[in-house]
Parts: C-alpha cells; sequence; structure tokens
C-alpha cells in the first residue's frame, strides 16, 4: 500500500537536517515522510544506550540498511556503552519517563547536535518522540538543550505521532519485515520489562527473534 505524506517544511527556512534515529521500526515511516517532502537530510545513529550489544547491532542493521534502501546517507556513530552507564549512575531504577530517560535522551541529542554544528546543519531532529515507550515532551526539551549551546542550529519539534504517525510506522514495519524490539533498549528496561513477563507469566524477552508481519505487532499507544 501506497503511503501518502503531508508536504514538510523546516523550520526557520532550514536548508538541510540531521536526523537522530533509534531504531529502523521508529524512523521507517519519519524517513519516508521527509523523503517525499524534497528535504535535504542525513540520518545520524548514536544510542549508546541500546542493551545488549546483540540487540544494538540489531537495531543499527535494520536502521542502515533502509537508509541505504531509501538512498540517504547515515552516520554510524560511536557505540559507547561506559559512557552512557557512567552518565545514569544512581538512577538505575527510575522509572520509563523518569529522570533516567532525560538524562539518555540528553546524552544522546548533546552529541547529535554538536555533530550537527560542525557539519553545516541548521536543522536537527529526532524519531525518539515517536516511540510509545517515550514521553514526547522530554524528547523535545532535551533537543532544543542540545540545539541551545549552538548558533544557527534549531531543534524542529515535529510530532510525529500526529496524522496517523504511529499506524503509518506499523504499516511500514510489517512491510519490511523489520526487527521487532520489545523494549526500551537500555539493560534496566530489559530487566523491568522481563520482570514484568514473569509476574503475568510469560516468557522472558528473546532478542533477535520476532520480526514485524510474521507475528501480531504489539498495540499502538493512544
Amino acid at each position: 500500500m501506497e503511503l501518502a505524506y503531508e508536504k514538510l517544511t523546516l523550520p526557520n527556512e532550514g536548508k538541510r537536517l540531521l536526523l537522530h534515529t533509534c531504531c529502523a521500526p521508529c524512523s521507517g515511516g519519519i524517513i519516508e515522510a521527509i523523503i517525499a517532502s524534497g528535504i535535504d537530510f542525513t540520518i545520524y545513529f548514536y544510542n549508546p544506550n541500546i542493551h545488549p550489544r546483540k540487540e544494538y547491532d540489531l537495531r543499527k542493521d535494520e536502521n542502515i540498511r533502509f537508509a541505504e534502501q531509501c538512498g540517504v546517507p547515515i552516520i554510524d556513530a560511536d557505540y559507547d556503552p561506559d559512557i552512557w552507564y557512567a552518565r545514569v549512575k544512581g538512577m538505575e531504577f527510575e522509572p520509563e519517563r523518569g529522570k533516567r530517560c532525560e538524562v539518555c535522551f540528553d546524552m544522546r541529542l548533546e552529541r547529535a547536535a554538536l555533530y550537527a554544528y560542525e557539519h553545516g546543519f541548521d536543522v536537527m531532529s529526532s524519531s525518539l518522540g515517536i516511540s510509545r515507550w517515550k514521553n514526547f515532551d522530554q524528547v523535545t526539551q532535551s533537543g532544543q538543550k542540545a540545539v541551545s549551546r549552538y548558533e544557527g542550529l534549531t531543534y524542529w519539534d515535529y510530532n510525529w505521532r500526529k496524522k496517523g504517525g504511529q499506524a503509518c510506522m506499523l504499516n511500514i514495519c510489517k512491510r519490511e519485515k523489520f526487527y521487532m524490539q520489545e523494549y526500551c533498549g537500555c539493560a534496566y528496561s530489559l530487566r523491568d520489562a522481563n520482570r514484568r513477563r514473569v509476574e503475568n507469566g510469560q516468557e522472558r524477552i528473546r532478542i533477535g527473534e520476532k520480526f514485524y508481519g510474521e507475528v501480531t505487532p504489539l498495540k499502538e499507544a493512544k
């Protein structure tokens, strides 16, 4: 099924967009929407929070595959989990969407903003806000803080969940048979997800075994 997208324009008459992405399922619809609008953009993959390495490689490789399929440049940034663990030390038992997530967003978007500034991008955005596991306002605040350090750089706070964005995301996931991640990404979210599963009599998450289009996807967030 061919998807229809509204015409998008960058804020502040921006010319070049750096799109931070967290995975192919979250970013697939966003990438196609930006392409449909004729916007010049590059993808930036920087997610040192993802655990374990097998899960990180699955998410990164799917993102790279789809970017290359679409003809969009993608920057594969460092995987430095030790720095991430140091940043969130003491927040191991924070709830999802709590302080730990804020610090995690800050870390990733700070790095993306630095890259954007150093490489001539005037607008930055992120796919993080579309996820059902994330707080959109929390992501936006981190993005705005990150770009505030650099003159001439704007954070595009477009709400990708609007106008059928999540439904579009699921359609593309099934079409492309993307790997289906079943937790936010970090070791602590994996721990908490597995605890809930055990409490509900379900098996623990088995990394690398589920793909959209082959199983029923998780219920879309409201």
